[in-house]
C-alpha cells in the first residue's frame, strides 16, 4: 500500500475525506524535504539538486486532496516561508539527524516557526531524516538539541475536544529506506482540522 492510500484512509477513517489540507514540508537545506514529497508522490527514490524555487504538488486520492509546499531550506529561501504558511493545517519540519553541526540553526528556525502566530494552532510533525546512517542521532539526542523535551504531545491515538496545545511530536525516519515517517502522517492526521 503506498503511503498516499495510507494517507487518505487514516483521513477518510477521521471523516476527513471532503477536507482539502495545506502543508508546508520545512527544514534546512539536504534535510530530505523534496525526496520525501517525490516518495509521497509516486514512490521513487531520484537524486535531486537543491531547491532553488517553491514547488508544490497536489496529491489526492479518491475524494482526499492535500497541496504540499516544499519551499527550500537553504538561508536566503527561508526569508519567504512566511508568504507560504500563513493559511497552512500543517508543518511537516525535516531535520538532518546527521548534520549535529547545524542542530543549533534548525533548532533557531524551528523555535521562530513555532513562535509565529500564524502557526499557533498548526500541528507540528517534526522527522529526524537519515536514522538509517550509523551516526545519526537517537531520537531523545534531536530532542534534547531542538529544545523539544517534555514539550511534544504524545504519539498515541488523541481526541481532539480535548487538545488544549498545539500538536507537536518527533518522529525518527530514513525517507531512503522508506521507514518512520508513515507513523508521523498517520500523527499528524490525527491533528489535522
Amino acid at each position: 500500500m503506498s503511503l498516499v492510500n495510507w494517507f487518505s484512509g487514516a483521513l477518510a477513517s477521521l471523516g476527513l475525506q471532503l477536507k482539502e489540507a495545506k502543508i508546508v514540508f520545512l527544514g534546512l537545506d539536504n534535510a530530505g524535504k523534496t525526496t520525501l514529497l517525490r516518495m509521497l508522490m509516486d514512490e521513487t527514490l531520484v537524486l535531486h539538486q537543491p531547491t532553488q524555487f517553491p514547488t508544490s504538488e497536489e496529491l489526492s486520492t479518491g475524494k482526499i486532496k492535500f497541496k504540499a509546499f516544499d519551499l527550500g531550506g537553504r538561508e536566503i529561501a527561508r526569508r519567504i516561508w512566511p508568504d507560504y504558511y500563513a493559511t497552512v493545517d500543517a508543518v511537516v519540519y525535516l531535520v538532518d539527524a546527521c548534520d549535529k553541526e547545524r542542530f543549533s540553526e534548525s533548532k533557531r528556525e524551528l523555535d521562530a516557526l513555532l513562535l509565529d502566530e500564524a502557526l499557533a494552532d498548526v500541528p507540528f510533525l517534526v522527522l529526524g531524516n537519515k536514522m538509517d546512517i550509523p551516526y545519526a542521532a537517537s531520537e531523545d539526542e534531536l530532542r534534547c538539541h531542538l529544545g523539544l523535551t517534555g514539550l511534544t504531545t504524545g504519539k498515541g491515538k488523541v481526541n481532539l475536544a480535548d487538545q488544549t496545545v498545539r500538536p507537536l511530536e518527533v518522529f525518527m525516519c530514513s525517507v531512503v529506506r522508506r521507514m518512520g515517517y508513515s507513523e508521523g502522517f498517520e500523527w499528524m492526521s490525527q491533528h489535522i482540522k
